[in-house]
């Protein structure tokens, strides 16, 4: 099999430090009581709030200053002089407001002189490390709103505000609630790290090859079954990963060269499984961040957004999986040989209990566990779960890698924390998040649908770059708003749900699709053309927050009945929609049956019984039409 080395694909975009010496232990030990630090917090009780918050922030900012080079030409085995600078800057200003936490609170509008210098090397600060691990569209982001911010008075008369002095902008990005400390940096310490943590002890436990092999042996007969391991595996690890560039290159590795071994092109391979793995994110347990997310901004239970979130997840999954089905037969690919399938039945029985962790995920969440408490108890189980092989036993020093790589994986989305707060803190300061939905329903009325186009055009502008929890961050705070209003009437969490979907879009859109370059880089394939070929494959994100906004599929409104429509006749709608995406039925579409094609799934999508059994008709209608005149 052609073998792939992944070494920091998922970093492709950035520089680090391949740390050797004095210089990796010390980040070694720093990142290892990162983790045990936040394990205990999760197991036994956090510590107050600064430093919970303050840790977090203090040891993500340092280790950065360690790993990530300050430019290309920084030393390679070690940091440099500016990265022990700006560690020690990190420690100074986040080391202040962690001393100074409650004077800093009793003085609230009245900073002082050294408070404010303190704000504003965070604030710097901040933004490097966003630079440094994401590039440059954050820090530029969150520079054009400080200037906004500056120079409001000035701004055209739609969007411009009194204007506030550098001394404001600065005290609000770093003390305000919604600021560096914010919520960002509350959810990433509070729930996202422990699933990261989560996952680095699967990988190292070997739970990672059994989410690869129960898909094999339940696909791989199948045509297409290669792509479809990639869609099932994706959707297996990625429930747990929480990052679909991590979930790209760790399931990735092995999937992408499978595909391309029985016949899919480079490009459709890497897009394959980069458009399977953002499928990773709407899936429960843990959809990434934004589960943990839009429960601390709606004040709706995490469960309860786990729970209406599986059947929208299952639908994504769902057109993944035609499309590739299609895509196979329209390549005329074989499946994988049989003697390469391991049997459904061996499987379970000798490596049942690699499902263990996950039951333990899942139970715990069930029997109303916290989110971070049911964490601690999966890494609990995984541990024990390692031992029932020697091959896979987590040892003592097994551990200690999985803890060094688990803080490693956390840093690209801890690096961001601080500059989407300094984003977020702006937008309130300015109200731009009250200034923005204005204009947009001023060009939409009351039309939802006009409103969610412009929408998923804001989202993938500002998501450009960045992660998707970011992108989120900062879209829901103008967008929901828009949404939540009179003229929409749209309920908070399916707003939320909304943005979350569209915010995904960065990961798979061109010009900047990371999570489809990824793919690309282990396929060893075109950037853009994997680029559009995933936004093929996963163009459900585009039709989805249609569905939140106009059926009851999540479950929040509506009768029994209405609901169950909601559901069939958006499981109907994508069936149809994937295979018009695809160009290929019964033999490959010509024109006309592509009209009518889309035409059914458009009927079937309106939620309407007697537009369903219309589109249900043409449906029929080219099928036969196809089957008679297939060659």
């Amino acid at each position: 099999m052609e073998q792939t080395d992944t070494t920091d694909i998922a970093d492709f975009t950035k520089q680090r430090t391949e740390l050797e010496g004095i210089s990796k232990w010390m980040f070694e030990i720093a990142s290892v009581f990162f983790v045990c630090f936040y394990i205990y917090s999760a197991g036994f009780g956090s510590a107050a709030e600064q430093y919970h918050l303050g840790l977090y922030l203090l040891l993500t900012f340092v280790l950065i200053g360690f790993l990530y080079k300050f430019r290309q030409g920084s030393p390679s085995k070690r940091p440099s002089i500016i990265d022990i600078l700006l560690a020690g800057l990190s420690v100074i200003s986040i080391g202040y407001w962690i001393v100074e936490y409650p004077n800093i609170a009793n003085r609230a509008g009245a900073y002082t002189f050294l408070d404010i210098v303190m704000a504003a090397i965070g604030v710097i600060i901040s933004l490097e490390m966003g630079r440094r691990t994401v590039g440059w569209g954050l820090p530029i982001i969150a520079t054009i709103g400080i200037l906004y911010a500056l120079f409001g008075r000035y701004m055209p008369n739609a969007i411009s505000h009194q204007g506030f002095s550098i001394r404001r902008i600065i005290e609000h990005c770093f003390f305000a609630q919604d600021g560096v400390f914010g919520i960002m940096a509350s959810v990433m310490a509070t729930y996202v790290i422990l699933f990261i943590f989560f996952g680095a002890f699967l990988e190292k436990s070997g739970v990672g090859q059994f989410f690869i092999n129960l898909p094999m042996s339940l696909t791989g007969r199948s045509i297409g079954g290669t792509a479809k391991v990639s869609v099932v595996t994706s959707g297996f690890f990625g429930s747990v990963a929480g990052s679909a560039i991590a979930n790209t290159v760790t399931t990735g590795a092995f999937t992408i060269p499978l595909m391309k071994r029985t016949g899919f092109r480079s490009h459709i391979a890497g897009a394959v499984e980069a458009s399977a793995s953002v499928g990773g994110q709407f899936l429960p347990p843990v959809m990434g961040a934004g589960a943990f997310l839009i429960a601390e901004r709606t004040g709706v239970s995490y469960s309860k957004i786990a729970l209406i979130s599986i059947v929208p997840a299952v639908l994504y999954f769902l057109s993944v999986w035609v499309m590739v089905h299609y895509e196979a037969k329209k390549q005329g690919l074989e499946p994988i040989p049989a003697e390469e399938i391991p049997k459904l039945s061996t499987l379970l029985k000798t490596d049942w209990y690699y499902l263990l962790p996950l039951i333990t995920l899942i139970t715990a969440l069930m029997l109303g566990y916290s989110a971070y408490k049911s964490a601690f108890y999966s890494i609990l189980v995984t541990i024990v779960v390692s031992y029932f092989r020697p091959e896979t036993r987590l040892t003592p020093k097994r551990i200690w890698e999985a803890m060094v790589n688990g803080c490693k994986n956390s840093l690209v989305i801890g690096g961001a924390v601080g500059t989407i707060g300094v984003i977020v803190a702006v937008i309130d300061l300015t109200s731009l998040g009250t200034i923005f939905p204005e204009l947009v329903v001023s060009i939409a009325g009351n039309n939802k649908a006009i409103a969610i186009l412009f929408l998923a055009a804001a989202s993938l502008v500002l998501g450009m770059g960045i992660p998707v929890t970011a992108a989120y961050l900062i879209t829901s705070q103008i967008a929901v708003p828009i949404l939540r209003g009179p003229e929409m009437g749209v309920p908070i969490v399916a707003a939320h749900l909304i943005i979350f979907w569209l915010s995904q879009d960065s990961n798979i859109t061109p010009p900047v699709a990371l999570g489809a370059y990824a793919g690309a880089a282990i396929a060893r394939a075109d950037p853009w053309k994997t680029g559009w070929a995933c936004f093929k494959f996963a163009k459900l994100l585009y039709i989805m927050p249609l569905l939140f906004a106009y059926t009851h599929i999540l479950f929040l409104s509506g009768t029994l009945l209405q609901q169950v429509m909601s559901v069939v006749t958006a499981l109907v709608g994508t069936i149809i929609f994937s295979i018009v995406t695809m160009g290929f039925f019964v033999r490959k579409t010509r024109w006309y049956e592509s009209i009518l094609l889309a035409a059914a799934a458009f009927l079937a999508y309106t939620h309407n019984v007697w537009a369903f059994i219309i589109g249900m008709a043409l449906f029929v209608v080219v099928f036969v039409v196809q089957k008679r005149t297939a060659v």
